[in-house]
C-alpha cells in the first residue's frame, strides 16, 4: 500500500503567521484535499499541540501524526512519517504549502510507484516538482533523514532511478512562502 505523507511542520517564518491556516480555505486543507483525491489515504505530519491545524486536517479525512521531530526540519518530518507507516510499499511526499497540485499528478506519481519505480517525480516544462514518490526499497535511507534538507540527497544519490512523470501541471512548483504568494494564487 502506498501512503501519502503531507508534511505540515514548517515554522512559516517568511509568512509572519501560520500560513497553513491562512486563506479563505486554509492552505493545508487545499493541499490535503488534492493529495487525498489523487492518492487515497493521507497521513499529515504536524507539530505537537497544533489543535486548529489538527482539526482542519482531520476534517478533510487525514490521519494525523503529531511529532516534536517537525522542529528539526523537513527531513526529520519525512522520516517520522515513514517510521509511522512501516507496512507501506511506498510514499508520496507532499508539502502542506503547495495547494495547487492537481490530483491527477498525484495519481500519476502513485501509478509510477505501483509499476515499480524506486523514485517517481512529476516534471513540467523539463523541471522537477512535487510531490515525489519513493518506493519502500529506500525506506532505510528515508528513515535516516534529519534536518531541513528533505529528500534532496536521495534524489541526487539515486538520480538514475528517478522515473520522470510528465504532467501538464504548473501547480507542482507553486508553494506559498509569503503573504504575497498567497495573494498571487
Amino acid at each position: 500500500m502506498i501512503r501519502a505523507l503531507l508534511l505540515c511542520g514548517g515554522r512559516s517564518s517568511r509568512f509572519g503567521s501560520d500560513k497553513l491556516l491562512a486563506g479563505g480555505e486554509p492552505l493545508a486543507l487545499q493541499s490535503a484535499r488534492a493529495l487525498r483525491a489523487g492518492a487515497g489515504s493521507v497521513l499529515a505530519v504536524i507539530p505537537l499541540a497544533r489543535l486548529e491545524l489538527r482539526r482542519t486536517l482531520e476534517g478533510s479525512g487525514c490521519e494525523i501524526l503529531e511529532t516534536d521531530r517537525t522542529a528539526r526540519g523537513l527531513g526529520a518530518s519525512l522520516a517520522a512519517g515513514v517510521e509511522a507507516t512501516p507496512g507501506a510499499s511506498g510514499w508520496i511526499v507532499a508539502l502542506g504549502d503547495m495547494p495547487r497540485v492537481d490530483p491527477k499528478t498525484v495519481a500519476a506519481v502513485k501509478a509510477a510507484l505501483e509499476k515499480g519505480a524506486a523514485i517517481a517525480a512529476p516534471f513540467y516544462g523539463g523541471k522537477r516538482g512535487h510531490p515525489v514518490g519513493f518506493s519502500a526499497v529506500l525506506r532505510s535511507e528515508l528513515l535516516a533523514l534529519d534536518g531541513d534538507v528533505g529528500a534532496r540527497s536521495l534524489l541526487e544519490r539515486h538520480a538514475t532511478q528517478v522515473v520522470r512523470v510528465e504532467v501538464d501541471d504548473p501547480g507542482i512548483f507553486i508553494d506559498v512562502d509569503t503573504p504575497e504568494d498567497l495573494q498571487n494564487l
